[in-house]
């Protein structure tokens, strides 16, 4: 009777836009304790807006924004397609970038007009030993305040200018928590690589049990074996391609299929077809 059952249930899987990759993903989803979610694009929408544009010195702000748009255009992270998107609407030629490097977890670089531009968050320029002025470190925070992600531009030796970027929680997120713990999962657990006061806004938003920020990608794998050590099965929830060590940390890797990476998808052992969280309760129940 096995064989038969496992097959209908993965039939009736993808009727209902959940791929699963195999029998055995199929039994684990039954055994989860725990579901790990990445923030961007899974609890939120994925579709940041770049909301503010703060400028430094005698830059102005359609020069920040098309030098920055010019360097994120080689990025997938969606908050790199936020700030090329404003380009875009303002329509700004923008110049073209070379020697891209995106720094997972912080940020990118590349040369533009023949300056060294680097884009990212307070930890890119930490570990570069490069100290944020006061000043700008003090009104980066206090819109962090306001449940945005900040970016800091930077041509050395001059900060340019603050980038600030804010991303909404899914209508459906706070139902498809409760859904969960009616199906038997003990804790939901957020993991981001933003700042703990962002996390800190959507996490209260969601209703999720615990949050963990300022991740990079070999952190959300840590976070996920310590996870498990303590409650036992644990899923991660995911779409990008910072996730795919994470997804293939998990006991079950769930993508979301509709924005997710390839990557994403193919290191995962669940793909939901669309990005309608509440298949996520519907997969654990059968």
């Amino acid at each position: 009777s096995t064989p038969a059952s496992i097959l209908s249930a993965i039939a009736n899987g993808a009727r209902n836009g959940v791929l699963f990759k195999g029998g055995v993903h199929l039994e684990k989803t039954a055994t989860l304790k725990v579901l790990a979610f990445d923030k961007t694009g899974t609890l939120t929408h994925g579709m940041p807006e770049l909301t503010q544009l703060i400028t430094l010195g005698d830059v102005d702000e359609d020069d920040l924004l098309r030098r920055a748009a010019a360097l994120e255009s080689r990025s997938e992270h969606p908050l790199a397609k936020s700030i090329v998107r404003s380009a875009t609407k303002r329509d700004l030629s923008l110049p073209p970038s070379t020697k891209f490097r995106a720094v997972p977890g912080q940020g990118v670089e590349g040369i533009v007009e023949g300056e060294t531009l680097w884009i990212g968050n307070e930890r890119l320029f930490e570990e570069r030993g490069v100290p944020i002025p006061p000043d700008v470190l003090a009104r980066a925070r206090a819109i962090e305040d306001e449940g945005k992600t900040v970016m800091y531009a930077y041509a050395a030796p001059d900060f340019l200018g603050l980038l600030a970027v804010a991303d909404t929680l899914r209508e459906d997120a706070v139902e498809m928590i409760t859904a969960l713990k009616a199906t038997g999962i003990e804790r939901v657990v957020m993991l981001t690589g933003d700042n703990p006061r962002v996390a800190a806004k959507i996490a209260e938003l969601a209703g999720v049990d615990e949050f963990h920020a300022n991740l990079l990608p070999q952190d959300k794998v840590t976070v996920l074996q310590k996870l498990q050590n303590k409650y036992g099965p644990v899923a991660m929830v995911g779409d990008g391609v910072n996730d795919a060590p994470s997804l293939a940390t998990a006991d079950i890797g769930i993508a979301m299929g509709g924005a997710g990476t390839d990557v994403a998808i193919e290191t995962a052992d669940v793909v939901l077809m669309s990005d309608d969280l509440q298949k996520i309760p519907f997969s654990i129940d059968l």
